[in-house]
């Protein structure tokens, strides 16, 4: 299982690839992090991101509304916080 300092680099990483205006699913920072076994580590890399959004870095987003990370409901994407 991947350290949470690795998580939390490989969302980073995503989400300043994508830019201000993209986002992205949590499952692209899991595949990066194991390709073969990347659906056991979603529920990690979603509560990594929850922690994030929580400081005010990512964004979790479900059909356009913002949501929890780690809130139950379906998929979600994450991008960088939007300011203002």
């Amino acid at each position: 299982m991947p350290a949470v300092d690795d998580i939390r680099a490989v969302l980073i990483a995503l989400a300043l690839e994508r830019g201000a205006e993209s986002s992205f699913c949590p499952s692209e920072a899991a595949r990066r992090l194991d390709s073969e076994f990347w659906r056991d580590l979603m529920p990690k890399v979603r509560g990594v991101a929850a922690e994030m959004q929580a400081e005010g870095v990512l964004e979790a987003t479900r059909r356009g509304q913002v949501v929890q990370a780690n809130a139950p409901g379906g998929p979600i994407r994450l991008q960088l916080r939007r300011r203002g």
